[in-house]
């Protein structure tokens, strides 16, 4: 017969991470609610019900075991652990608030309990250190051999103890000592699992699921086995993992003649140029070969170019008759940006960029076997770039940043038509100021043209939005790192919610129909859900993934200004945002990269909020106490023009509607503040003047005469402008002022 649904328990509030089911009529879930419940039912023809809410730790549940029943006990008890690094046991005859039983030892999250014939507990943590505990709590012994997060335990009939984990073994453990080390090839061992008849089941990350066994009469073949040997042996396994190699230190072959010391250990030998790591395998008693080990990145292996250390300096022949070229790299740079600085300063054409990122993948794939599976390095996170559409290339003229989605090129700004910023920035960014995402060559331009100034340029009421985007793009990227932190078992509790991901969803499908060509109506209006969904996601995603959650708020805050209007959720968008940021951390320069693009997202995002249909309030004021806390030095100069276009769009909500003279006050000293402070980028010094002069104008023209210290100030730096900034531009706005303030 078919299985069909039987029951639908719920009562959790979060994910389900962990089950046990000991009886027919009791059933124990984990989940990331921070409880564990008992479900029980009294007889087989009646519903599950659950018996007993435990609390069972402060943060995320993940692991759950049952222990049998005894003369103090008759229902057993419910063994759970979690995200706190604690082990709590509960009676499930009386359950209590509180644990009978805490068992505190593990430093990381524990992952994996089991519970042996005997009734010992068997715990299984990231830190690496799994325990055999007595019911009591004293730790029996503590089974030390993995070198990474152990993943899963089962027990066999014979109460020997199997554990799998991130160090691509599985290991049988018995009477506290590591019986047996079988390597798999592939990164991760997820999961083990054990056969009555004392065979072994893993699951790996190669996608495969193997079966171990004992008994000879269930081998596989001669040749299976022989091919499984060379999958493990033909893996590369990079220096870092296995400790610093100096070839001419190593024994030769001989030294695999020296039985090893304990099960797992490993040697490495110089077998002719080839350095080789072999393990030492208790059960057949002769040393396994595990793996190549490649010449990649350990302690004096770093190689000078042109003043710098780098992993890597090819020579890279171009023509025959002339000397190859230095190509630098190192492994945690985006292999894209490393091809196209070469090309470009070896005056190459881009075109051949494709085949110098081939080149340097080729030659540094070694490095990436722990990585998952990615080939690539991501310009933020170190983990993969981003893959810009077939057959596209990036312009001749392309700057140092990327597509943050594609990682094919820069983005092109088109001219401003009526807005106080020159006619095309000067600047590349690699988002979306004034500009698409693309992975195709911009179209050809023909210089803009001479403009006569204008009579006058006050008031200058035209918003500046940050509004282009690949909207599909974002939402690819954003999934594709939702899929990461869930494939990752140390990072799965940040994933995005089922619910979480729906919403999320519907505002991407918003946004994909108000910026078509020509725009849609959307189906569904977006609301204060959609922002507290983003607001969750901020406040959990590690910082190297949030930029496009950053960067959707960014669109939000431009296409959906009414979903940010219920009481009080401005304020909490805000501080999640400037959290997300960093913001409370040190500004010592050079900035973490992914710290850098958040805060350029956050501050366009900010530019975006002061908008036609913004009136000022409360949260404006803490928004320009946060902005008034970063330093100005440490801001590079594609940050300072989003700073100084969130003081100009804000000086245009001055123009349009009342404002306090709080927020007047706050506005000009955060942008005299860049005045002051501003030496060498006059668009960032433009776009301040030209949001002074709107407040100078508003003043004047509601008779709220600026005092005379506050005009003094004004007026004295300003006038000091033309000499360091002699653009025409910047002359002509300093002297409306200047007329304004006088």
């Amino acid at each position: 017969m078919p299985y069909k649904l039987s029951a639908t328990l719920v009562a959790h509030s979060s994910d389900v991470r962990a089950l046990s089911s000991p009886t027919n009529e009791l059933i124990l879930s984990a989940s990331r609610d921070s409880t564990a419940i008992s479900w029980q039912r009294p007889q087989p023809d009646a519903p599950f019900a659950p018996a007993s809410i435990l609390r069972a730790g402060s943060r995320y549940v993940n692991s759950v075991a049952y222990i049998p029943g005894s003369p103090d006990a008759p229902k057993g008890y419910a063994v759970t652990g979690g995200q706190d690094t604690v082990i709590n046991v509960f009676s499930l005859e009386s359950p209590k608030d509180d644990p009978d039983f805490s068992l505190l030892g593990h430093t990381e999250n524990v992952c994996a309990l089991d519970v042996s014939p005997g009734g010992a507990i068997i715990s299984g943590s990231w830190d690496s250190e799994i325990r055999v505990w007595t019911f009591g709590g004293d730790v029996v012994y503590t089974l030390s051999g993995h070198t990474s997060f152990v993943y899963s335990l089962s027990i066999l009939p014979s109460g020997d103890v199997v554990s799998g984990g991130e160090d691509r073994t599985v290991r049988v453990w018995r009477d506290g000592e590591c019986a047996q080390t079988i390597v798999h090839p592939a990164i991760s061992v997820w999961a083990v699992s054990t056969l009555p008849n004392g065979d072994i089941v893993s699951g790996c990350s190669d996608g495969v699921v193997r079966v171990f066994s004992e008994s000879e009469e269930r081998w596989a073949s001669e040749s299976d086995l022989k091919e499984y040997d060379e999958k493990v042996a033909s893996q590369a396994l990079p220096s870092q993992q296995v400790g610093d190699v100096k070839k001419s230190d190593l024994p030769g072959l001989e030294a695999l003649q020296v039985p090893g010391k304990k099960p797992g250990e490993v040697k490495m030998i110089r077998n002719g140029a080839l350095v080789e790591a072999h393990q030492w395998d208790n059960a057949s008693n002769a040393w396994q070969k595990i793996g190549d080990v490649v010449d990649a990145v350990g302690q004096g292996r770093k190689q000078l170019y042109q003043g710098r250390e780098y992993d890597y300096v090819f020579d890279v022949d171009i023509q025959d008759g002339v000397p190859p070229l230095k190509l630098p790299y190192n492994v945690t740079d985006n292999p894209f940006a490393a091809a196209q600085k070469f090309l470009e300063s070896n005056d190459l054409p881009l075109t051949y960029i494709d085949e110098v990122v081939k080149f340097i993948e080729k030659n540094t794939a070694g490095v990436n076997i722990g990585t998952a599976g990615e080939d690539y390095v991501d310009p933020y996170t170190g983990a993969s770039r981003y893959r810009g559409s077939a057959g596209s290339t990036p312009s001749a003229a392309a700057s140092s940043y990327q597509d943050p989605y594609t990682g094919a090129s820069r983005y092109t700004g088109a001219p401003q038509s009526a807005a106080p910023v020159a006619p095309a920035s000067q600047y590349m960014d690699p988002f979306t100021g004034a500009s698409r995402y693309s992975g195709a060559p911009p179209p050809a331009a023909a210089p803009p043209p001479a403009l006569a100034p204008p009579a006058t340029i006050l008031p200058a009421g035209k918003f500046i939005a940050f509004k282009q985007a690949n909207v599909s793009a974002m939402q690819g990227k954003l999934h594709q790192f939702d899929e990461v932190l869930q494939n990752e078992i140390s990072t799965s509790s940040l994933a995005m919610y089922p619910e979480e991901r729906d919403t999320i969803d519907e505002a991407f499908a918003f946004l994909s129909d108000v910026t078509d060509t020509p725009p849609r109506s959307p189906k569904k209006a977006l609301s204060a859900t959609h922002v507290e969904a983003i607001i969750q996601v901020l406040e959990r995603w590690p910082p190297s993934q949030r930029f496009p959650v950053i960067d959707l708020s960014r669109l939000l805050t431009g296409f959906s200004p009414e979903a940010f209007e219920a009481p009080g959720l401005k304020e909490r968008f805000f501080e999640a945002l400037f959290k997300a940021s960093e913001w409370d951390s040190s500004w010592s320069l050079p900035l973490p990269k992914p710290r850098e693009t958040n805060i350029l997202l956050l501050f366009r995002t900010l530019a975006n909020v002061f908008q036609e249909k913004t009136s000022a309030g409360s949260w404006s004021g803490k928004v320009f106490e946060a902005l008034a806390q970063a330093p100005y030095a440490s801001l590079n100069k594609t940050q300072r023009v989003a700073l100084a276009t969130i003081y100009f769009n804000a000086s245009c909500v001055a123009l349009r509607t009342p404002v306090e003279t709080s927020f007047v006050d706050q506005l000009t000293a955060l942008i005299l503040r860049i005045l002051e402070s501003e030496t060498g980028d006059s668009e960032a010094v433009y776009r301040a003047l030209v949001g002074l002069g709107n407040l100078v104008h508003t003043a004047k023209a509601q008779n709220a005469l600026l005092d005379v210290g506050q005009s003094g100030k004004i007026v004295q730096r300003i006038r000091a402008l033309p000499s360091t900034f002699p653009e025409e531009r910047v002359q002509n706005i300093t002297r409306e002022i200047v007329a304004l303030v006088s």
